[in-house]
């Protein structure tokens, strides 16, 4: 059974104007996603800036309530639970922001901020120190015990990161989304953060949602990755070799605008035409056929949706076969 099973996940924000500030529009976010997580697998969510990557994992664990859909978790549906209901499901899922600069709170201590959570979730049994606890956790993140008593201010990104990520682990939850926790990072500590994350998920068999705009680290990292578009999946596909597996047109411009590693090895680089369409007024039919060299009349007026082409991938594209 899956840990994480998402149907028809949709989330629209609302735009108001006028003299009584009426909804007059709706940003469509995401728009009818459904796919699954298996216990144990770190799944990828790539895609350009705006496409509803973050948006789909705040809504996925409540921090932002769907518009329409369901989020089950180990078979249990989580949406429309209230607030005591969803108390055991948010230890159980926690989240790792991409900004390590405002997601900790600069008047607590490191120390206080893991408190507030362990405390919350009553991590800790009658007997156990909480020093010690807290303590562990530091020496799990890379970091020394006595860092605990100081400010986010002192510390580097890399840091403030690392304690971002003893934040999610303090409870001890199962599924984390990490939401783009490198891109705000010096590329030489991002691989530094990226191992320590890896080693952890071993560790603790956590189960993940990695997100990021970058196919090469999702390559490395993930098992399985969803390309976003618009608010829509377009294309899932495993990791081993996306250079070869790629069949949606927009999956293959990402993966050309990848650094190549050898320079010696050059290919034609796809450079993607026009503009991303608006998310407040979609076009009826495929949102990426004004940028793509498929694209046919049907593509126009018909949204294609993600289904199982004759190589076995998953792709949502009327030209693929």
């Amino acid at each position: 059974m899956s840990l994480i099973e998402v149907r028809n996940l949709t989330k629209r924000f609302p735009i108001r104007g006028g003299v009584l500030n009426r909804v007059i529009n709706h940003v469509h976010a995401v728009s009818d996603i459904s796919f699954e997580i298996a216990s144990g697998e770190t799944l990828g969510v790539v895609g350009e800036s705006g496409c509803g990557k973050s948006t789909l994992g705040k809504t996925m664990i409540r921090l932002l309530e769907p518009t329409a859909g369901l989020v089950a978790y180990e078979g249990e549906q989580i949406t429309g639970l209230n607030h005591s209901e969803m108390m055991p499901y948010r230890r159980k899922m926690q989240i790792i922001f991409q900004d390590p600069y405002s997601s900790l709170n600069p008047r607590l201590t490191v120390s206080a901020t893991l408190k507030e959570a362990i405390k919350l979730h009553r991590v800790l049994g009658d007997g156990d120190s909480m020093d010690d606890y807290i303590d562990t956790l530091m020496r799990q993140v890379g970091l020394r015990p006595d860092d605990k008593r100081k400010f986010p201010h002192e510390f580097s990104g890399g840091q403030r990161q690392r304690i971002g990520i003893a934040r999610a682990l303090c409870v001890r939850p199962t599924f984390i989304v990490a939401d783009e926790p490198v891109s705000a990072l010096d590329v030489s500590i991002q691989a530094q953060v990226l191992n320590l994350m890896k080693d952890l998920k071993d560790e603790l068999g956590l189960t993940m949602m990695f997100i990021s705009h970058d196919l090469k680290v999702v390559e490395h990292f993930c098992d399985r990755v969803l390309v976003m578009y618009l608010g829509h999946v377009v294309e899932e596909l495993p990791t081993d070799n996306l250079d070869r597996d790629a069949e949606h047109p927009y999956t293959k411009a990402l993966l050309g605008a990848n650094p190549i590693d050898d320079p010696d090895d050059r290919r034609p680089l796809t450079v993607l035409q026009g503009d991303v369409p608006s998310p407040i007024n979609p076009p009826a039919g495929c949102a990426f056929a004004g940028r793509c060299e498929l694209a046919t009349d049907r593509c126009k007026v018909e949204r294609p949706v993600l289904e199982r082409k004759e190589s076995g991938r998953m792709v949502a594209c009327h030209e693929v076969a």
